[in-house]
């Protein structure tokens, strides 16, 4: 496909089933007997830290979705314990997120968006800016991090962008 051929939504969603899917991937391999894990006392758990990242996506159904987030009513769901329970919780919001990415309409891009904690406004800013930094960024950031646990607990690392020390047949993914 031509770059001129891209919708501008296209362009703005091009990484989106792709990290979801690495994302995944990641959490697939991620040891349930070592969800008390922590490679330091300042670290999260593997478990918690595993949790935060299958509920990234939800942030990116809220942030496509809705122009605010109340922290004071949003759903805070406990830790995950079980595999099973993990990857469901992620694909039930990777499969809202890339929904609300197929429904989102474009000219919502540089509307502001809020979040708050109940009258007080913690941050407001341009939905692509949080949608970008907050959301993607935010999910590969924490990816990673699971990664280097993963490498700790000496379980195989996946490729993510480019082959690891795990999985050495060059891939560009």
């Amino acid at each position: 496909m031509e770059i001129n051929s891209l919708s501008a939504k296209q362009v703005l969603f091009t990484d989106l089933d792709r990290e979801l899917d690495v994302t995944r991937t990641v959490l697939d391999r991620l040891p349930e007997a070592q969800f008390n894990f922590k490679p330091h006392e300042k670290s999260m758990s593997l478990g918690r830290l595993a949790s935060h990242v299958a509920d990234l996506p939800n942030w990116v159904y809220v942030t496509l979705a809705q122009d605010e987030l109340d922290a004071a009513t949003a759903e805070r769901l406990p830790e995950s314990t079980t595999h099973a329970d993990l990857l469901a919780r992620f694909d039930r919001h990777a499969d809202a997120a890339r929904e609300a990415a197929a429904r989102f309409d474009i000219a919502n891009l540089n509307r502001d968006w809020t979040m708050r904690n109940g009258p007080q406004v913690i941050v407001t800013r341009p939905r692509l800016t949080v949608y970008r930094l907050w959301c993607l960024n935010h999910l590969v950031h924490h990816r990673a991090q699971l990664c280097l646990y993963l490498r700790l607990l000496n379980v195989p690392v996946p490729t993510v962008y480019f082959n690891t020390a795990d999985d050495p047949t060059f891939v560009f993914a």
